[in-house]
């Protein structure tokens, strides 16, 4: 299909340049959107071209009943919407379409906008709606902001609703949501997602009629968002496409709309979880999350240094060692190592931890190769970096994990102190902290794991066991 691009190099005369600019216009969306909004839909901007791409071809092919598209905030999820609706009334007046946002103010505001497009006079040489489709017009004197009418139409074209709105006696073709959510507070609020779901179900899905199509498109935050129970519920009548802010290579979805610098400026104070499901469609469920924010320590105290590392139990688990000064019956978290990386690497960087750290005791846990891994850190703090001052101890752990973690987590969450700025040095260790569920859905249990065991070190007697000059462990009593 010829482009907007294509059409431009033409030696043609102006007048003749313009009706092929509209003619593509009429049946191409992503023409569409490039001649009413050039300056967002650019062509240089791919996704948006994929975008539009998989609206139309949902709307003309899919036997499908649902689309859900997932896209980071200021990528364009309103105005493509606005267009959308505006090119589908072009290309069939008849066509019945209803638009639900956030709150009211908002599906007015996406009313007024779609309204005001299809009436935009003609007052220089621009194209204006009406050039693209001169027989779609809004009835005199049914222009409200919410609810309209299109000349030679006997019924309502257009309602815009929200979920504490009326919908009652509108029936449309198309119903179009535009990201129901606007804060992490909503995102994960039960009773909101909830009022969400019954909403969408028993008001604004019973308005679809005549092979009724329905557009979901809203950044995903919970699993229990519209678009994840839509996912859950509706499964194979649902098409999804995915857009990440970040790509898997570091790369941005479009340097040119979110740049790498602006990103990292826009989400430095933000929490990750917040950032992985804002920008990168991850939900993270706060609701049945094991644990809430941790106090923060203003001033490190003074006092013995201990250090917990559990090595790495298979290939897919995070090593994770731990320096914590015990204060008054607290544990203030001073460093950490928290890595996926193998043991030869591992073993270098918990040895300089409990160096510089100024660790007084290590307790490595001794089950999966950890008396070994043991050895090795003390021979690497000997020989390579020149200390004999940290006291290394092997427990071996013979506790159910699960029941560990969840009968230590009243006490971790008010007497663990987090280091300033925890969220952004150790993000892979905040992530998995934070996103951890207490019933299900546990990819990994690391870190929670060794809160677990600072717990139990702080609150119970143990027998450790030193590993000697030897290399052998030997039990030196109670502790």
């Amino acid at each position: 299909m010829m482009t907007l691009k294509d059409i431009r190099k033409l030696s043609v005369t102006p007048e003749v340049q313009q009706e092929l600019r509209c003619e593509l216009a009429r049946i191409d969306f992503f023409g569409f959107c490039e001649l009413m909004q050039g300056g967002f839909y650019k062509d240089n901007r791919k996704y948006l071209h994929e975008m539009c791409d998989s609206l139309q071809r949902f709307v003309e092919a899919s036997d499908k009943h649902f689309l859900v598209i997932n896209l980071p905030p200021r990528h364009g999820k309103s105005l493509t919407a606005q267009l959308f609706t505006a090119w589908l009334f072009g290309r069939d007046p008849k066509s019945k379409v209803m638009t639900a946002s956030y709150n009211e103010k908002l599906s007015s505001t996406f009313a007024r906008s779609v309204r005001n497009m299809i009436q935009t006079e003609k007052v220089n040489k621009n194209i204006v709606y009406s050039d693209i489709f001169p027989h779609t017009k809004v009835k005199y004197g049914e222009a409200s902001a919410q609810m309209w009418t299109l000349e030679k139409s006997s019924e309502v074209n257009y309602l815009a609703t929200s979920p504490n709105a009326t919908a009652t006696g509108f029936g449309a073709n198309y119903l179009i949501v535009d990201d129901l959510i606007r804060s992490a507070e909503d995102a994960y609020n039960d009773n909101v997602l909830e009022n969400h779901w019954e909403w969408f179900n028993n008001t604004f899905l019973s308005r679809g009629e005549n092979n009724w199509k329905v557009i979901i498109i809203m950044t995903r935050w919970a699993e229990g968002d519209l678009a994840g129970r839509v996912l859950d519920k509706f499964g194979d009548d649902v098409e999804i496409i995915t857009y990440k802010a970040v790509q898997e290579d570091g790369s941005m979805l479009c340097e040119d709309v979110l740049s790498k610098k602006d990103f990292k400026t826009k989400t430095r104070e933000m929490n990750l979880d917040i950032v992985e499901a804002n920008y990168n469609q991850k939900p993270i469920d706060i609701g049945g999350r094991l644990y809430s924010d941790f106090m923060i320590w203003d001033k490190k105290p003074e006092g013995k240094v201990t250090n917990y590392t559990d090595t790495a139990d298979t290939g897919s688990d995070f090593l994770c060692s731990i320096n914590y000064i015990e204060y008054n019956g607290e544990a203030y978290i001073t460093d950490l190592v928290f890595t996926d990386e193998p043991m030869e690497i591992t073993e270098s960087k918990v040895a300089e931890l409990l160096s510089n750290g100024n660790v007084n005791e290590s307790v490595i846990e001794s089950n999966n190769g950890g008396r070994g891994f043991a050895r090795n850190v003390e021979m690497i703090l000997k020989e390579k970096l020149n200390t004999n001052k940290v006291v290394i101890t092997s427990q071996t752990q013979t506790k159910n994990k699960e029941s560990r973690i969840l009968s230590s987590s009243s006490w971790v969450q008010n007497h663990v102190y987090m280091p300033p700025n925890w969220r952004t040095k150790y993000p892979e260790f905040y992530r998995q902290v934070m996103s951890y569920q207490r019933k299900g859905r546990n990819a990994h249990d690391d870190a929670v794991d060794v809160l677990a065991a600072i717990y139990e070190m702080i609150t119970t007697v143990r027998k450790p066991e030193v590993i000697n000059k030897h290399g052998a462990s030997v039990r030196v009593g109670y502790w």
